[in-house]
């Protein structure tokens, strides 16, 4: 069980998420809807994982990853996105984000990325 933040400008994708984790024994901790929020509330969450959406306005979730990292560069962070391996996904990894995961979701997907995550596994590439 992991302790979630999760970041996304859309209160759908949060909300779909959400049930996702807990129906899986995860926490969701708390929930922001843009980059500077999402710093804010980890500093004082610290979660155990945070799930960020790439593309989000103001602050996206490449910068926010980025910021995150200088504070806590333990930081666990998987992406959301809707690009599969597009140059976005990319730039999140080689910035420190562990892994990503695909809009629309697979639950099993979703599931295995967290649980994998959460025993200290990334991703090395798409």
């Amino acid at each position: 069980m992991a302790n979630i933040l999760i970041v996304d400008d859309s209160a759908v994708v949060k909300y779909r998420l959400r049930q996702i984790l807990e129906r899986y024994g995860h926490v969701v901790v708390g929930e922001a809807s843009d980059g500077i929020q999402a710093i804010i509330m980890y500093k004082g969450l610290n979660p155990d994982i945070v799930t960020m959406d790439i593309n989000m306005p103001g602050k996206n979730g490449i910068e926010t990853t980025i910021e995150i990292l200088k504070d806590d560069p333990g930081a666990k962070i998987i992406m959301i996105t809707s690009e599969a391996c597009g140059e976005n996904v990319i730039k999140a990894l080689q910035s420190g984000a562990r892994n990503y995961i695909l809009k629309p979701f697979n639950i099993d997907r979703v599931i295995q990325t967290i649980d994998d995550v959460c025993k200290g596994n990334s991703v090395k590439g798409c």
